[in-house]
């Protein structure tokens, strides 16, 4: 089975999801050969809905639910939805907008596995979702501090954590860099200025 589908359906397939779904749907996209529709956030479980039930759709799984940062933007995460149709041999992308503060209503009263889908954007981006059965975080560990796939977070994290066999338990530290090695950039092949690593007794043989 082929999933290549024209532009034209693509199109197509726009138009009949805003007839279905009217004002709640917002740009509509064809792009590298996929469906990008943007839904006013608000009414996303409403337009889910709709492509689940409406027979003329049937877009029957959702296969991925992610988030996305765009720091620059005053909403600065996307909340994308994957949805696929086996009935039809369609596939679907939706998207929402929303901020640090603002939540997006959850979808597990519609597609039941995006529970833990919506517990990994909230634990790795910080996106809250209303009404959501259990949200807490999935991936990372009980006192970890922040959302570690913001643009904005650091890459050494704010803790680390380790065990410690003096205290015989783990324990979490702020995270202190070590510098091991300093660089000066002058190449060894060009000949340094000072004495490497294991040359030191060689001056002393002249």
């Amino acid at each position: 089975m082929s999933w290549a589908v024209s532009d034209e359906a693509l199109v197509e397939l726009g138009a009949a999801i805003k007839a279905a779904c009217g004002p709640a749907i917002g740009d509509i996209v064809v792009a590298h050969g996929e469906l990008n529709v943007h839904v006013e956030t608000s009414r996303i479980a409403a337009v889910l809905k709709i492509l689940r039930d409406d027979p003329a759709l049937k877009f029957q799984q959702l296969i991925d639910l992610c988030g996305v940062d765009y720091p620059e933007r005053p909403k600065r995460f996307d909340v994308v939805y994957h949805l696929l149709s086996l009935n039809k041999n369609r596939r679907v992308r939706l998207k929402v907008q929303t901020d640090e503060a603002s939540a997006v209503p959850t979808i597990t009263g519609v597609y039941p596995v995006a529970d833990w889908f919506e517990r990994e954007a909230f634990d790795m981006y910080g996106i809250f979702f209303d009404d959501h059965p259990d949200l807490r975080r999935l991936l990372t560990d009980y006192g970890f501090q922040g959302y570690p796939l913001r643009k904005d977070f650091p890459m050494t994290g704010y803790v680390e954590v380790r065990y410690d066999d003096t205290q015989k338990r783990v324990v979490y530290e702020p995270v202190k860099i070590t510098e091991f090695r300093a660089f000066d950039f002058l190449s060894p092949w060009e000949g340094a200025q000072y004495a490497l690593p294991g040359d030191e007794k060689a001056g002393e043989a002249k």
